[in-house]
């Protein structure tokens, strides 16, 4: 197992929590000097705020506990950031970004948009697609299939 994976498997343990919370399973984690110094998972439906997604909880973790924003880390998610995320991420100045499975309806970093690489924008992130990709899917195909059942139907 490689280091991406490493720190995959515990995005993936975030995101798990985040999907027997109720929310879309979704789970980040930032490393510095092979420290996690964010964590994140989707809190969307825990919190009530459109922005409490996984990427931006970690970012804000991370953020506080370096004292500054430039948080000049590697950022570990398990499935491709949105607009808001991705630039978010720029924002941040996070060095390198890690990601499991593709987002087809609102990727931002490949999918859909390229905006952690895009050239006109002051930052640009090297980015690591495709880790682990098959076990975080799954998260997310599960965690839509009980939704889509609903109460009824358990």
């Amino acid at each position: 197992m490689n280091e991406h994976e490493r720190w995959m498997e515990v995005a993936l343990a975030e995101a798990r929590e985040a999907g027997l919370a109720g929310d879309v399973p979704v789970g980040a984690v930032i490393v510095r000097d092979g420290v996690i110094i964010g964590r994140g998972r989707n809190r969307r439906e825990l919190d009530g705020d459109p922005t409490a997604h996984a990427e931006i909880v970690a970012l804000r973790e991370a953020a506080k506990q370096l004292g500054h924003w430039r948080v000049e880390a590697t950022l570990v998610v398990t499935q491709e950031p949105c607009p808001m995320c991705a630039g978010a991420i720029v924002n941040a100045r996070v060095r390198r970004l890690v990601y499991g499975c593709p987002n087809p309806k609102a990727g931002a970093v490949t999918s859909l948009f390229q905006i952690t690489t895009d050239s006109r924008l002051n930052h640009r992130v090297e980015v690591f697609g495709g880790v682990l990709t098959e076990a975080c899917a799954a998260e997310l195909k599960t965690f839509f299939a009980k939704l889509r059942k609903g109460p009824s139907h358990q």
